[in-house]
């Protein structure tokens, strides 16, 4: 178990739950299973940096908070030994759909991503965390549990929304660019929004600074090898669309850690500030 206290988070762990699972019964774009299209060369299309080596075969594989038919089966047919955790059943029943069709194999876990507990020490060698972390209020606890059930030297390669993203707003000002309106430092959830593919309708959004992004995951235990900004901006799209919008503002950030063989940081401790400990093994 995480040694954070994990009430902040529950209230969203709760909320959220029903907000995708709602978005799994409407077909929202995030709930729909990977494609014939997809299973083509499903490594190159996971990792597409080459992040991964030349082969997942026989990797023991955690899909975190990865439901909707699309992550997991798509790691499934690379070889890897799959398990997917997602907060929502109805995203994991897509999982599980998909892989029946396909005849693939993978196990499905119904938990939040900051309670990892039915999983021993170092059980995966690899962790893959699609966009999500802006569902929880506190990153410590998610990191401090991926870098337990994660294997020294093994790769966390998860995806984030970046912070300025959800600082913008969803529709253009007249001379075309998107306004700054939210503050970088915040607490509590952002403002519901309709009508942006930037935000998930429903949902309750948190927005989180570089520091928790980067630095709170450095102090669990990994250190950032690589760290990519996917691009989604097309110049010619029309004003207010996504791609006009990632013209301006980048959605998304994607970072390669690795779990090192020591913590820098205490992870009991739960303040902001870098208080450094000595270095001691996990």
């Amino acid at each position: 178990m995480s040694q954070f206290e994990p009430a902040p988070n529950q209230g969203a762990q709760q909320f959220n739950r029903r907000a995708w699972n709602e978005l799994a019964r409407r077909g929202q774009r995030f709930t729909r299973a990977a494609t014939d299209a997809d299973f083509r060369d499903p490594l190159k299309l996971l990792d597409s940096q080459g992040w991964l080596g030349p082969t997942l075969n026989g990797k023991r594989v955690l899909c975190l908070a990865a439901g909707g038919g699309r992550h997991g089966p798509l790691y499934a047919a690379t070889g890897a030994q799959v398990t997917v955790v997602d907060v929502s059943s109805a995203q994991l029943e897509l999982d599980r759909e998909v892989a029946q069709e396909r005849r693939l194999h993978l196990q499905t876990v119904e938990t939040s991503m900051d309670d990892l507990s039915m999983f021993a020490n170092e059980q995966f060698d690899l962790v893959v965390h699609p966009v999500s972390t802006c569902y929880l209020p506190d990153l410590r606890p998610v990191y401090a549990e991926v870098a337990r059930v994660t294997v020294r030297g093994g790769l966390y390669v998860s995806q984030h929304k970046q912070p300025v993203s959800l600082q913008a707003e969803v529709a253009p000002q007249q001379h075309g660019g998107y306004s700054l309106t939210q503050p970088y430092y915040q607490s509590g959830p952002l403002p519901g929004v309709q009508g942006s593919l930037h935000r998930e309708e429903g949902t309750l959004e948190f927005l989180h600074r570089w520091e928790q992004l980067i630095g709170w995951m450095c102090r669990a235990g990994f250190v950032v090898e690589d760290l990519t900004e996917p691009v989604h901006a097309k110049t010619d799209a029309t004003p207010g669309s996504f791609g006009h919008r990632s013209c301006f503002v980048a959605p998304y950030v994607r970072i390669k850690a690795r779990r090192l063989a020591t913590n820098l940081i205490d992870p009991t401790d739960q303040s902001d500030a870098p208080k450094i400990s000595r270095i001691r093994p996990i």
